[in-house]
């Protein structure tokens, strides 16, 4: 699986807003120019994070987009799934609609267990990897910089 632009740029702008929030609304251009993203993308990527209820925009002056819960409570996997969908490495393991696997060879596939294991490490590393522990890195790396 890649992840595809819409997700590493939204994972971007979420970690600018736990770096720059401390609890006020950030102006959408400022993170468009902060991460190289145009602001009209971002407006669409914060629509998802939006009705994934992961960010809350603010209206008139002083608005923009804020965290809708604190950074050490949003992972970096609750980011990837509001803008990707569900993680797996591999369409097959994906559950249909009806619950059932949309390959009709899943209950007699020899590689179906490595595919389900996979995106299961995958969902694992990306629900365990919080915005909070980004930021931190990310200001690291600005002091490692200077």
């Amino acid at each position: 699986m890649r992840i595809s632009t819409r997700g590493r740029y939204a994972l971007r702008a979420m970690i600018d807003l736990a770096q720059h929030g401390e609890g006020r609304p950030v102006l959408r251009q400022e993170t468009a120019e902060r991460q190289e993203i145009s602001a009209d993308y971002l407006a669409q990527l914060f629509g998802r994070l939006q009705s994934a209820g992961l960010v809350e925009g603010v209206k008139g002056p002083g608005g923009g987009y804020q965290l809708a819960r604190d950074a050490a409570k949003i992972t970096s996997g609750d980011v990837i799934r509001a803008v990707e969908g569900q993680v797996a490495a591999v369409h097959c393991t994906l559950p249909g609609p009806d619950g059932e696997p949309p390959c009709n060879r899943a209950d007699r596939c020899p590689a179906q267990l490595l595919w389900q294991r996979l995106s299961e490490a995958m969902t694992d590393v990306l629900d365990s990897v919080t915005l909070q522990d980004l930021a931190d890195q990310a200001q690291e790396l600005t002091l490692e910089e200077a």
